[in-house]
């Protein structure tokens, strides 16, 4: 397999967590889902970026992205992997799950929601997601590495692009 079939393969077999991580910026909104209740330490839990309709919505989509993909016709003119119907749920779940981790602990560190903590903004998302559809979906090492190096290059550039036409208040 060449460099340019491992990159467009491993973005098809993680495309329902990238669905399902950008289905809150474009869908989101609404009640807070931590219904702004206070954690132990007097900061809010997960904070009011982290919305019911963004967990929702992130949920669905990526779930239908992953039911299209299980169910893609053979006969295209390029050969796409056939994956289970369950990945995309279990990357969905994956994914959202990685993300309010991520606010949780920004918010024990005493960031507000929407500032930045490298590294983890751009992985936590798809680390789950690889971690919930691993019983389903054993990627080698070098698909890994692959998803790990693609993630951190456009989720900065992709949340650059909706920071620019609207999408989002801060740019990362």
């Amino acid at each position: 397999m060449n460099l340019i079939e491992l990159i467009v393969e491993t973005l098809y077999l993680y495309l329902p967590a990238y669905v399902a991580n950008a289905a809150p910026v474009l869908l989101g909104g609404g009640k807070p889902l931590d219904g702004g209740r206070l954690w132990m330490d007097g900061r809010p839990i997960l904070g009011g970026h982290k919305t019911l309709r963004g967990v929702f919505s992130a949920l669905i989509l990526g779930t239908l992205t992953g039911l299209a993909q299980a169910y893609t016709p053979q006969n295209l003119p390029i050969a796409l992997p056939r994956l289970p119907p369950p990945i995309g749920l279990l990357q969905s779940v994956g994914a959202i799950l990685g993300d309010l981790i991520n606010s949780f602990l920004k918010r024990r560190l005493g960031l507000k929601p929407g500032s930045m903590l490298p590294l983890l903004d751009q992985l936590s998302f798809i680390l789950t997601a690889i971690a919930l559809s691993y019983p389903l979906q054993r990627p080698t090492p070098s698909r890994v590495v692959a998803i790990l190096l693609l993630t951190l290059l456009l989720h900065p550039l992709t949340n650059y692009v909706a920071y620019l036409i609207g999408l989002k208040g801060e740019p990362w």
